[in-house]
């Protein structure tokens, strides 16, 4: 599945066949009548966030036997295995604890998404990964992020409350927190 290829779709849901092994970047962007998913075991690489700006997709789920990607149960997100990466998530996603990176552009989008909690093993914050999401009322940074990419929260609109729970604030690329009103 290409990248941007059903770009603005007006599916409620769609089915992967298991011939699938790619699906690019954006490829299901702007789709806001999905509301879930479910990425076959056939699929080996999954490019930046595939369901950017998806405010309706509440579950995602990795079929069991995906050598590359899982998900685990209600965490409703499509982690990359060994990097422990969470690739995509959507408004319903529960950050596994193991988690290392919340990728680039992982809720990009997701106006929807009101709440988060990241866990303690976070260590990185990847560049949009919580851009345009809108909805997002307060975030605690765990002490042990050490950076948070280019505009990772920018356009968090309804952003009234940020903890940074580190002694020494993460390093922040350029505009980590553009367009967040606190």
């Amino acid at each position: 599945i290409g990248e941007f290829s059903l770009h603005g779709c007006n599916f409620p849901s769609i089915v992967i066949p298991n011939s699938v092994t790619s699906i690019g970047s954006h490829a299901f962007r702007s789709c806001g009548a999905l509301t879930s998913i479910t990425i076959p075991s056939s699929v080996t690489s999954i490019g930046e966030n595939p369901f950017f700006s998806c405010p309706a997709l509440a579950t995602i789920t990795v079929e069991a036997g995906n050598t590359v990607y899982s998900s685990p149960e209600g965490s409703n997100a499509i982690i990359k295995t060994e990097e422990h990466k969470l690739v995509s998530g959507c408004k319903n996603t529960v950050i596994p604890e193991g988690v290392t990176t919340i990728g680039a552009s992982a809720f990009g989008g997701c106006s929807s998404l009101t709440e988060i909690h990241i866990p303690g093993s976070v260590t990185l914050i990847d560049a949009w990964a919580f851009m345009d999401c809108s909805g997002l009322i307060a975030v605690t940074i765990p002490s042990l992020v050490n950076f948070i990419g280019n505009v990772a929260f920018n356009g968090c609109t309804g952003l009234s409350s940020i903890t940074v729970e580190a002694t020494t604030p993460p390093t922040l690329d350029n505009g980590a927190f553009d367009n967040v009103p606190v």
